[in-house]
């Protein structure tokens, strides 16, 4: 049986949402260039790149390669950042040779999409493979506090004069935010599921895999991580 993402993420993704904040993806590059602040960093690795929004502003800083399974948005990351170079891989099994990034990133909640946490382990021990002695990875993710807080249940948007349906729930056992999106109208629906960790839960993996928590943040601006905040944003060091 195949996974949400692997039907999710191709032409009805990038037709229903043709467009993503550029700016905040240089926001979060540059909060990034900042803390980071190394004078050398030979490669850095987009992990979970999708349409390249990121990996265009990363290529303008650094050598970057960027990962993604979804075909389709690797074709739309290629045009988006012809500077970066695209591979098409699974995270858990990174195609790269041990220690080949100074700099890996995950960004805006491109994490937790799998229904076991073994296979979350592997992506984070598979990252501290690829990172060198000293180098950094940062992981971007939603706020479990704040979702709870915010969480809208139904919403609906006109894109391209279709009517696009989203439903949004917490899972009975707490652990995962489900989103059903839906075209009226079609027989099409389609379901995201994201892993609901909070900061200990990511520190953790981080730290079992051979990283130390150097900085954390509540948002692309710097701003310190609290229940209000929209974002858990971890850098961590490669012992």
């Amino acid at each position: 049986m195949s996974e949400w993402f692997e039907s999710w993420f191709g032409e009805d993704y990038v037709a229903l949402y043709p467009h993503r904040d550029a700016a905040e993806a240089e926001h979060a590059v540059e909060l990034i260039e900042r803390i980071v602040d190394s004078p050398s960093m030979p490669r850095v690795l987009d992990l979970a790149c999708g349409g390249g929004r990121h990996a265009r502003v990363l290529s303008t800083r650094w050598d970057t390669v960027g990962l993604d399974l979804s075909a389709v948005l690797l074709r739309l990351a290629r045009d988006e950042a012809p500077e970066a170079e695209f591979v098409r891989g699974d995270m858990r099994v990174l195609p790269f040779r041990e220690g080949a990034f100074q700099l890996v990133v995950n960004l805006f909640t491109s994490f937790g999409y799998f229904a076991d946490d073994e296979s979350h382990h592997e992506v984070i021990e598979e990252v501290a493979r690829v990172t060198a002695r000293g180098g950094t990875f940062v992981l971007d993710f939603l706020n479990t506090e704040h979702l709870f807080d915010t969480l809208v249940p139904y919403d609906e948007t006109e894109i391209g004069g279709k009517i696009v349906e989203q439903r949004r729930q917490i899972s009975d056992d707490g652990r995962y935010v489900i989103k059903r999106i839906c075209i009226r109208g079609e027989n099409t629906e389609y379901t995201e599921r994201v892993r609901l960790f909070e900061k200990p839960d990511l520190s953790r993996m981080l730290e079992q895999s051979g990283f130390t928590i150097s900085s954390v943040f509540g948002n692309y601006d710097a701003s310190p991580l609290t229940d209000d905040s929209p974002r858990v944003i971890l850098f961590g060091a490669r012992l």
